[in-house]
């Protein structure tokens, strides 16, 4: 392959309007007889729209100069499908700062949205090329490109003159254009999942006669099921299996194929793809497994799977998965190994894990919890959960999502998608361990090392409701899928047992929840005690939700205390809970109609008052969660971002050396890339520009040094450890030094401590009393920037008592943030200390935040100690750490599949 020099994240597999996908990479001088192909293939109408005139062949000439490009002032992507080029876009640079932008589309592909994706694209690479300006010169004729020029979000001018229309594009990013772009996703990625869950036919590859083979079992359960479409088992040498006629290859289908299902050993796998896509399957799930879970052979054969089928336009459920499933009557479709499906509901589930997957099918359809779709998606090679929350945004038939996930393939893009769609529909995840697919939940490759609570603040952030166990899993999804969300924490009781009752009030005091005092009406109570009782209970304004525990010690008229419950349960909006027998799940006579799965309004029965506590704890706090504004990110003043950018480009210029050269085969960045290694940088001038200030210090060597310090800065003074690391360790700080000989007694005294060679710092003593706080910000690779904060005593420290963020922070995320430690009722009075600023504090957040987002090259960035004040805060030490980033943040930049 030839030498390249460009960023390797300049390549990109991207997913069109429709649905489909492509790979985006720039242009190089091996694409000539590509290009010419996909010229040749250009309508007469394309070609004059292009070029103002008829051009009917590209001369030799012209193709060496569309084809070299020096990746800098001329620049070419091209959108390829299969080996075919479908698609050119390019700029040529005019000004210091601005470049003509022209476009190409071949006919077929045109209305896909290709052209608006690598518009995203080019003005990416543009903006790294220090470009602001596009400049496109069109026909008034030419409606599509004139569109896709004003609808792309960015600050558009147009004129009209002799006969063509300039348009003039700022590239500068925008709030309109970052909508765009995540409206363009939603919609393309919500499509790539429905045509996988809505195909017309289906295709099992590698069905054969074996009994209790993989592929036959597919097979079956797809006729069992009753897919509305044809089924074609594909299979060398049978004529047919289970009764349907088999064909040699996919090829030999008469009819179209949009979904295929593998059943194929793993090194048949690649060639049964290529097949597949010749024959225009528009979708995959592959059930083989001897992919990533086997090993690095594996996994690059899993990367390979990946790479062909994108290539070639296609979505990928898998490798090594349970398969995927849709219960609407219009489709019925059972692609999966799991003979038991739930029956139609309003709960979409997806598992990452497929030997895990039929249980927990079985489990769902135990509890009677029925469910819109399931999707197992193993390996994950391409399929996610968060293309999966994409689609189940939209589907109007999924109300609830349930997700069991053992990794996060782009956790802060699952952490943007997330919350969005809680606000609207609730989202349950099950935490599990570690795995070598993709970023493990609670144990992130990356240097931050995210702990399992650190997870947990940021699914918090998200409205993601975490759960610890696939139990609560269905506990939480039973009760979200049936019964509305609590107003508040107030529990109102119903009970026939003094014991049960005991348990569920402290199962409501140790969830936090509010308990009223239980209504216990003996244990010979029935229908008409049981009804009367809560509709009391729902009835009473200080109550926000209800349980009912029925337990009769002697077999009772269950039948009417349960329709009974169900009848007045429907006549309040307010969620209603039971212990039922100790039945577990929608048992029958608990639904609104017995004979169908649980509608609204059915009640949810737990085998334990504490069980039903816990889910509902749950629920109140994530039903808390969505009263809260949205919020957006403040305006702030004081902001010199500009600034701060030249600051962070001059500290990794100066002092980062030459990188090396590119490679010879794979994309490297070209030879103005800075050196990825770190580089520590002022924290006061760089907080300095976000307006932020750190409070003078200066480091001494000697006493007599010292007490100069001193007298600069102003009495009473502090004397400490001024090494990051020395400073943490206790009995490192003079406080409240008023004198020359004190100063030179505290000297001596750390110095005897730590060493002669020790280097302190003097401080001017800070206003007190104040809570001393730690911030801190980490840009993770899988996360992005990670805004921390805890309190700064030894003890907090050593209990790692913090809460985590993503940024940039809302209002609404900083006060979370603040009071997310156990340790937080210190800032607000308690325990003998004073109140302090903590609004002061949350604009802190938000202006660290803000830094940490703005500025991707910050890779460290540590306050310590803040002190808290009555009135103020104070900042009295900073250290910040600079790395250039290898390339745009994984869910920053132009849309593309991770």
């Amino acid at each position: 392959m030839e030498a390249t020099q460009y960023p390797s994240h300049w390549e990109a597999d991207v997913v069109l309007a429709d649905g489909g996908t492509a790979h985006v990479r720039p242009i190089r001088p091996a694409d000539a007889d590509r290009l010419r192909a996909f010229y040749s293939r250009l309508s007469a109408e394309s070609i004059y729209f292009r070029y103002f005139g008829p051009r009917p062949k590209l001369s030799d000439r012209e193709v060496a100069f569309f084809t070299n490009v020096d990746y800098v002032d001329r620049v070419a992507l091209i959108a390829t499908i299969g080996t075919e080029m479908v698609a050119v876009v390019r700029y040529d640079r005019v000004g210091p700062a601005e470049a003509e932008v022209a476009f190409l589309v071949e006919d077929a592909h045109q209305g896909r949205g290709v052209a608006s994706v690598m518009l995203e694209h080019l003005a990416a690479t543009a903006r790294e090329r220090g470009i602001e300006t596009f400049i496109a010169d069109v026909l008034p004729a030419n409606m599509r490109m004139t569109g896709l020029l004003r609808q792309v979000g960015y600050t558009a001018q147009s004129r009209f003159a002799d006969g063509v229309v300039r348009m003039t594009l700022d590239l500068t990013p925008t709030e309109t254009s970052a909508e765009v772009t995540a409206s363009r996703e939603h919609r393309a990625e919500a499509r790539s999942i429905a045509r996988l869950l809505t195909p017309g036919s289906v295709a099992v590859i590698g069905a054969s006669r074996e009994p209790g083979g993989v592929g036959q079992t597919v097979l079956r359960n797809l006729l069992a099921a009753d897919f509305t479409g044809p089924v074609y088992p594909v299979h060398r040498e049978v004529r047919a299996v289970a009764g349907v006629r088999a064909y040699p290859s996919v090829k030999d289908i008469d009819g179209e194929v949009d979904l295929a299902v593998l059943a194929v050993p793993a090194d048949s796998v690649i060639d049964v793809v290529k097949e597949c896509a010749e024959k225009g399957v528009r979708g995959l799930v592959v059930v083989s497994s001897g992919f990533g879970e086997t090993g690095p052979k594996g996994r690059a054969r899993q990367d390979e799977l990946a790479r062909i089928a994108r290539a070639y336009g296609l979505r990928v459920v898998g490798p090594n998965c349970l398969g995927i499933a849709n219960t609407d009557p219009s489709v019925r479709l059972n692609a999966t190994l799991a003979a038991t499906v739930p029956g139609r509901g309003r709960v979409g589930f997806f598992s990452q894990s497929g030997a895990l997957g039929t249980a927990l099918l079985q489990r769902v359809a135990q509890r009677g919890i029925g469910i819109s779709s399931f999707v197992s998606a193993g390996n994950r090679a391409d399929v996610s959960g968060n293309d999966l929350l994409q689609y189940w945004e939209e589907d109007e038939a999924t109300e609830v999502i349930l997700l069991y996930l053992e990794s996060l393939g782009n956790p802060r893009k699952f952490t943007r998608l997330a919350r969005r769609i809680s606000r609207s529909k609730p989202i349950v995840a099950v935490k599990s361990g570690g795995t070598t697919q993709g970023v493990p939940i609670g144990h992130s490759a990356s240097a931050l090392r995210l702990q399992d609570s650190a997870l947990s603040s940021l699914f918090e952030q998200a409205g993601v409701i975490r759960v610890d166990d696939l139990i609560q899993l269905f506990d939480v999804g039973q009760l979200l899928a049936c019964q509305p969300l609590p107003a508040g924490p107030r529990v109102g009781l119903v009970t026939n047992s003094d014991a049960l009752g005991l348990l569920a009030v402290d199962a409501c005091v140790s969830a936090e929840l509010e308990p009223r005092p239980p209504v216990n009406l003996g244990a010979a109570a029935g229908a008409a005690e049981f009804g009367t009782a809560l509709a009391g209970v729902l009835a009473d304004p200080d109550v926000d939700a209800a349980v009912v525990i029925y337990m009769p010690p002697i077999p009772g008229d269950a039948t009417s205390v349960a329709a009974e419950l169900v009848r007045v349960s429907r006549e309040v909006g307010k969620p209603v809970l039971a212990t039922f027998e100790g039945q577990l799940g929608m048992p029958p006579e608990l639904r609104t109609d017995p004979s169908t799965l649980p509608e609204r309004g059915s009640v949810p029965s737990y085998a334990a008052p504490e069980e039903a506590v816990r889910a509902l704890a749950h629920v109140v706090r994530y039903a808390l969660w969505r009263k809260q504004p949205q919020g957006a990110p403040p305006e702030l003043d004081h902001l010199d971002t500009a600034a701060a950018r030249a600051l962070v480009t001059d500290a990794l210029t100066s002092r980062s050396p030459e990188p090396e050269p590119a490679g010879q085969d794979t994309p490297e960045p070209s030879a103005d890339r800075l050196d990825a290694g770190p580089v520590e940088i002022d924290a006061t001038g760089l907080l300095a520009c976000y307006g932020l200030t750190v409070w003078p210090a200066e480091v001494v060597a000697t006493p007599d040094a010292a007490v100069a310090a001193a007298e600069r800065l102003g009495w009473p003074v502090v004397l400490k450890a001024a090494d990051p690391e020395a400073a943490k360790r206790a009995g490192t700080v003079r406080l409240g030094l008023t004198s020359a000989a004190a100063v030179r007694q505290a000297y001596a005294d750390l110095a005897g401590q730590l060493g002669a060679d020790v280097v302190l710092a003097v401080q001017r003593m800070a206003p007190q009393p104040a809570v001393p706080t730690v911030v801190n910000v980490r840009e993770d690779p899988a996360f992005g920037p990670v805004v921390s904060f805890g309190l700064g005593e030894v003890t907090a420290r050593l209990l790692q008592d913090r809460g985590h963020r993503l940024a940039p922070l809302t209002g609404e995320d900083a006060a979370g943030l603040v009071r997310s430690p156990r340790a937080a009722p210190l800032l607000f009075g308690e325990y003998g200390y004073p109140p302090v600023a903590v609004g002061a504090l949350e604009e802190l957040l938000v202006r660290v935040g803000r830094l940490a987002n703005d500025l991707p090259e910050v890779s460290r960035l540590d306050l310590d100690p803040v002190l808290v004040g009555e009135s103020e805060v104070v900042v009295l030490g900073a250290r910040a750490v600079l790395r250039s980033p290898e390339g745009p943040r994984r869910d920053g930049g132009p849309r593309r599949l991770a």
